[in-house]
């Protein structure tokens, strides 16, 4: 019997989009790697406040970079990044950093420092035995992984994702965030070329999972 193949996933889209409760039931559902990309721009953002460097002070930016070693450690089926050994989900969803995560983000120097970690991902999902890695994030299939096997866009309304938000009871400035990840230079928030697109607004999540899992049970078999 052949062996499974082993699959990347790329899902991108805007903040409450739901790529994240769609990536992890897919990572349930097929045994992947999930890999949250949000949360480390989140994370760096985060630390880079901590030490009070501004996304405006290139200099001071490049500099705390330098001196950052990234790991990973598994929680789950989750991958999750620890700096200078360190992990701490406590205040990447901060109001603090809700307000300038996509001005780091729009940085090139912090998306070129992120994107050889980000690949290698695969490699940790290989190594632990996984059937594949799915990613969420801004540019997955557009720049980190444009030869996946799947790569999906989500978007729904501005108001529908503005709503969900506030269901989760996060304040987040969803058309300011928008106009940020899709105007920057560096790796803009877009819908790649052949990827499927789904609006999400008017669907539940089972029916948007459904759309993404059927031709992924197809290739890949179920778990």
């Amino acid at each position: 019997m052949a062996a499974s193949p082993f699959i990347i996933i790329a899902i991108d889209g805007g903040a409450a989009s739901g790529k994240s409760t769609s990536a992890r039931i897919l990572s349930e559902r097929f045994n992947l790697l999930h890999v949250d990309t949000g949360s480390y721009y989140r994370a760096i953002t985060a630390e880079l406040l901590r030490r009070n460097v501004a996304a405006g002070d290139l200099p001071a930016v490049r500099a705390a970079l330098a001196g950052l070693r990234l790991g990973t450690r598994l929680s789950g089926r989750s991958a999750q990044m620890e700096i200078d050994g360190r992990h701490s989900d406590d205040d990447i969803r901060s109001r603090a950093v809700n307000d300038h995560v996509s001005h780091f983000a729009a940085i090139p120097e912090l998306r070129a420092a992120l994107l050889s970690y980000q690949r290698g991902l695969a490699d940790v999902a290989r190594t632990h035995k996984f059937r594949g890695l799915v990613m969420e994030g801004r540019d997955i299939g557009s720049v980190i992984f444009p030869d996946a096997d799947f790569r999906f866009f989500l978007h729904a309304d501005p108001a529908e994702r503005a709503r969900r938000r506030a269901g989760e009871g996060q304040q987040d400035s969803i058309a300011e965030r928008d106009r940020l990840d899709t105007s920057r230079k560096a790796s803009p928030l877009t819908c790649p070329p052949g990827a499927t697109s789904i609006d999400s607004t008017h669907l539940t999540l089972e029916q948007v999972v459904t759309l993404m899992a059927v031709p992924i049970n197809a290739k890949l078999g179920p778990a």
